[in-house]
Formats: structure tokens, sequence, C-alpha cells
């Protein structure tokens, strides 16, 4: 994951922030949170087990530490699926791409076949009509060869 400093928030500094989330500035979230510890009041969402429950026996330096770890954790886990999420974006493009062509290929094949069949037909009746004529043809020479006898 890629990490960018943030000079404004000295004490979130070593925090990872993807680059396409910069608006959403978890350094900010670090300070907030941060700055309600130095006051004494621990934040509500304490206690939906994001620290554990001996977190009220570590202090305020050590749960800061811990929550930035915890951050940076979910942060590379967020760049990850974001990462496959854009592999994924790739592939489904690269699939559509491929099917497109597959359907053209596919509406190309069927006109081939198509007039393929059609001049079968057009071959069929050809080879009919000369069948027709050779009956006559032989028909006629038998007629022919009796009357020469």
């Amino acid at each position: 994951s890629s990490k960018i400093r943030n000079p404004e928030v000295q004490s979130a500094d070593d925090v990872a922030i993807l680059e396409d989330c910069i608006d959403f500035s978890l350094a900010k979230t670090i300070s907030k949170i941060e700055e309600k510890l130095e006051k004494g009041g621990l934040p509500d969402c304490l206690d939906d087990d994001i620290i554990p429950s001996v977190g009220n026996e570590i202090g305020a330096e050590a749960q800061i530490r811990f929550l930035k770890a915890k951050l940076r954790v979910t942060q590379e886990e967020l760049d990850s699926v974001m990462c496959e999420c854009r592999k994924k974006d790739d592939e489904n493009q690269n699939l559509k791409s491929r099917l497109k062509d597959t359907e053209e290929e596919n509406t190309r094949l069927q006109r081939t076949i198509s007039m393929q069949r059609s001049q079968t037909e057009k071959y069929k009746m050809l080879s009919q009509e000369a069948n027709r004529k050779s009956e006559g043809l032989q028909q006629e020479v038998i007629a022919l060869e009796k009357v020469l006898q």
C-alpha cells in the first residue's frame, strides 16, 4: 500500500492514506480520537470490540497505537480489495470486449450459413432439373434406338 505523510497532523503522520481516497482523511479521524482521549473522555465506539476487553486497563497512548495498527491493517485490506476490484473491472472489460467480438463473429457465421443454405437449395434445384433433362434425353435415346432397329 502506498503511504502519504500528512504534515498538518503531526500525531498521525505514520498512517497510510489511499491516494484515491484523499478527500476522506483518516488522519483527521485519528486526530479527533486523540483529542477525545487527551480530554479524558473515551470515544463511545470503544465498547464495540474495536479494543479488546483489556482496553480499559491500557493507557491512552497504547490505545492510540493499537487503533493506528488496526487502521493500517484495515487500510491494507482496503487497498487489497480496491486492487482486486480494479483487476476484476479490467477483466470484466476484457470479457465484454471478447463477448462483443464473439457476437460479431457469430453474426458473421450465421450470415455465411444462411448464404450457404440458399446456395445448397439452388444447387439442389439445378441438380433436380438436370436429372429430369437427363431422364428425358435417355427416354429420347431409347425411342431413337427402337426406331433405328
